[in-house]
């Protein structure tokens, strides 16, 4: 594996999508590309977190379901990543029958993987009917949610019974999200410039970190949903773009205990028909 990028196999029609679009890079991948061998073949790594979390999504989705995508932004996922493999997992047009897409931010009306965008205010409900969704997906957006009754409340009504959220998200406990408790306000841009270079400023919104540990999970959405999750530290983000400091991160990742793990992903499963406890008097949704 010591070429720069596999070639795509020939074919008599149109040229083949390129596994790895270089214009797009932005140097993250440079840096991955020596110290895991495979990226150099497929554009990702084998413990790559977004592409094991979305394929337990693919596992999930289903052609005549309605999926929300919560949180969308812009699409950057999708208009700015240069692996392909990457783009189609977190591009749910046509696998499923309807995508919609919501966000506080007006850039969501431009995102090119939805069939529908929607924007709302924080903390006002959601502008969906109760039960609407099968699936709901998160993509790094818990740390950002200032009230967490308040998502858990809405993403579970506009929640068919039986129906997922899917949430990936950084652990409160990692260390990066530690740091970023301790940097002051005004510090905090320009040094995540400097440890995540390829980030685009547009992309970085402040944290709170207020529904970003399992038990935090629980408490907010346990009432109505079964809540199961996975925690994983894989490939590091914030290396300053340096292969050494990524090798050095990757060690340490070694040691650490579930607990300070990285990530997180949440599969909150929504119950339908319940039994209330005797003197509970659950809410309507």
């Amino acid at each position: 594996m010591q070429g720069e990028q596999a070639s795509e196999p020939s074919g008599s029609g149109a040229e083949a999508e390129p596994t790895v679009d270089l214009a797009r890079d932005t140097g993250k991948l440079r840096v991955e590309r020596r110290v895991f061998p495979e990226v150099n073949v497929t554009g990702f790594s084998n413990i790559d977190q977004e592409v094991a979390f979305f394929s337990q999504v693919a596992a999930l989705i289903r052609p005549g379901q309605v999926l929300l995508d919560f949180g969308a932004g812009r699409g950057e996922y999708y208009t700015d990543e240069p692996v392909r493999y990457r783009r189609l997992l977190q591009d749910f047009r046509g696998r499923v029958a309807h995508v919609d897409g919501c966000d506080i931010d007006e850039a969501v009306l431009e995102n090119p993987t939805l069939d529908a965008a929607k924007v709302f205010a924080p903390g006002q409900k959601l502008p969906y009917e109760d039960g609407r969704f099968d699936i709901v997906i998160s993509r790094y957006v818990f740390e950002h949610i200032e009230n967490p009754t308040w998502a858990a409340n809405e993403l579970l009504r506009v929640t068919k019974p039986g129906g997922w959220i899917c949430a990936l998200t950084p652990n409160k406990w990692g260390y990066v999200a530690i740091a970023a408790k301790l940097v002051p306000k005004r510090l905090y841009g320009k040094l995540l410039h400097r440890v995540q270079p390829h980030r685009r400023e547009e992309d970085v919104f402040p944290t709170v970190y207020r529904l970003n540990r399992p038990s935090d999970v629980k408490r907010h959405f346990g009432h109505l949903a079964d809540v199961y999750h996975y925690s994983m530290s894989a490939v590091p983000s914030y290396h300053f773009g340096s292969p050494g400091m990524l090798r050095f991160l990757l060690v340490l990742h070694r040691f650490l205990p579930p607990v300070l793990d990285l990530g997180l992903a949440f599969f909150i499963q929504k119950r339908g028909a319940m039994v209330s406890p005797a003197g509970f008097e659950p809410a309507t949704y």
